[in-house]
C-alpha cells in the first residue's frame, strides 16, 4: 500500500465548500468520487484544512491510500481525467504511510484578494471582494503587525464557535497593492480558527476606511469578543493558498 500526497487546486464558487455533504457538491466529495472511479473502491482522504463555501485553493494538500501498483505521474494524470473541470491536481507525491496533512504541517498560507476600485469588475467578481471605498494601506499594514505573534483570537473565530482553546500564532500578515486596484492580504500562521483570516480581513478594512485606528487591533483582541470585532470578509476572495511541511 503507498500513500500519496496531492498538491490541489479548485475554484470553490460552485462548491459547498471542502468537507463532504449530504446532497450538496463538495471539493472532497468530488474528488473521493474520482478516485473511487480509478480504484475501484471507496477511499477516505484527508486534507491540511476544511475551506468554507466560495473559498478557493492554490495549494490544498489532499492525501489517501492507495492499493494499485501506480506511479505519482500516472495517478496524477487519472485524477485530473476523472475530476471536474474546477479541480486540478497540480502534483502527486508518495509520502510516508504515518503522513498527516493536517497534523504535520507547519505553516499554512491564506491570500485574500480585495478588488479596490469605484467601479465592479465583473470577471473578478467571484475571485475578489469588491470594496468602492478608499483604503489606507499604509494604515491596514500598521494595524496589521497587531496579528502577529501569539494571541487569543477568540474575538475572530467564527460565531457561535464555542471551542475551549482559541490561541493561536500568527508568523506574518503583509498588506501588499497591486496592479489594477487589487490589494493582495497574505496571512501565515501554522493554524487558524474557523472564519478567522476573513475576520482579520475584514478588521483590516475597517482600519483602512478610518472607522477603526490600527491599535484597535489589540484592543479588540484583548476583549475576547467576537461581537466586538468587524464583520467577516466575504468567502470568494479567500484562497488557501499553499500549505508547508
Amino acid at each position: 500500500m503507498k500513500r500519496f500526497m496531492a498538491i490541489v487546486s479548485y475554484d470553490g464558487t460552485n462548491f459547498c465548500g471542502f468537507q463532504v455533504q449530504k446532497d450538496v457538491r463538495t471539493v472532497q466529495g468530488m474528488f473521493e468520487q474520482a478516485l473511487e472511479r480509478i480504484l475501484k473502491q471507496r477511499v477516505i482522504t484527508i486534507a491540511a484544512g476544511r475551506t468554507d463555501t466560495g473559498v478557493h485553493a492554490n495549494g490544498q494538500i489532499v492525501c489517501f491510500d492507495c492499493y494499485l501498483d501506480i506511479d505519482e505521474e500516472s495517478m496524477k494524470n487519472a485524477m485530473n481525467a476523472n475530476l471536474p473541470d474546477d479541480i486540478y491536481v497540480r502534483k502527486v507525491v508518495e509520502v510516508d504511510k504515518n503522513f498527516h496533512p493536517r497534523f504535520d504541517a507547519k505553516r499554512r498560507i491564506y491570500h485574500y484578494l480585495i478588488y479596490n476600485s469605484q467601479e465592479p469588475n465583473l470577471f473578478i467578481r467571484n475571485y475578489a471582494w469588491w470594496f468602492p471605498y478608499k483604503l489606507n494601506i499604509c494604515k491596514m499594514r500598521e494595524a496589521a503587525k497587531f496579528f502577529e505573534g501569539e494571541h487569543d483570537f477568540r474575538s475572530f473565530m467564527k460565531s457561535g464557535d464555542h471551542r475551549e482553546n482559541t490561541v493561536r500564532t500568527v508568523y506574518r500578515v503583509r498588506v501588499l497593492q497591486l496592479r489594477g486596484g487589487i490589494i493582495l492580504i497574505r496571512v501565515e500562521g501554522r493554524s487558524f480558527l474557523r472564519r478567522m483570516v476573513r475576520n482579520m480581513v475584514g478588521a483590516l478594512v475597517k482600519v483602512g476606511v478610518g472607522e477603526w485606528k490600527p491599535e484597535d487591533i489589540s484592543r479588540v483582541l484583548e476583549l475576547k469578543d467576537r461581537s466586538k470585532a468587524a464583520v467577516t470578509a466575504p468567502p470568494h476572495g479567500l484562497y488557501l493558498y499553499a500549505v508547508d511541511f
